[in-house]
């Protein structure tokens, strides 16, 4: 959705109710979100049919438990990478995230400001498995000026879900 077309979004308190309850559980049945919501089920499906459209919800997924897959898969690597091009122009940012997104292990790609160009969460299984993706996707680019890697330890909080209630004015939407 284009950032002009943002400026006509128009949502409310019941909108509001919607998104948090799917962010908590997606999987709930629609009787069970209009329930909660205090809508009637054909009014909670329709808004929600229309959230999708204006690009609200982008996709609901299943969220898994990396400790408790880690036996099944192996221990993973989960590293937080700062990227610095040589050069900024809006064609090598654009090149590098294309370069970088269709890759599973690159979970998350950020453009951030100042300091590196990009940060990346990558999670790999482990460090052989870590500096094959580096080599294939940082040091193999020429326009790669600078990479640092932090490794994680432990992963204190991770939560996907946006604090909806700032969005709420005192008085509501």
């Amino acid at each position: 959705m284009k950032a002009d077309s943002m400026e006509s979004i128009v949502i409310d308190d019941a909108d509001l109710r919607l998104l948090e309850l799917l962010q908590t559980d997606a999987s709930r049945s629609n009787q069970t979100l209009a329930e909660l919501a205090h809508l009637s089920p054909p009014t909670s499906l329709r808004r929600i049919k229309r959230l999708r459209q204006m690009g609200l919800i982008e996709r609901e997924v299943a969220l898994l438990s990396t400790d408790k897959l880690a036996p099944l898969l192996g221990s993973g690597l989960t590293a937080l990478v700062e990227i610095t091009l040589e050069r900024q122009g809006a064609e090598h940012l654009d090149a590098f995230e294309a370069r970088v997104l269709p890759t599973p292990e690159v979970q998350q790609c950020y453009r951030v400001s100042p300091g590196p160009d990009f940060m990346l969460v990558v999670h790999c299984t482990d460090m052989p498995a870590y500096l094959a993706l580096a080599q294939q996707l940082f040091t193999s680019d020429a326009n790669v000026r600078n990479i640092k890697a932090f490794f994680s330890l432990k992963r204190a909080k991770f939560e996907p879900r946006l604090p909806l209630n700032r969005l709420r004015g005192p008085g509501g939407a």
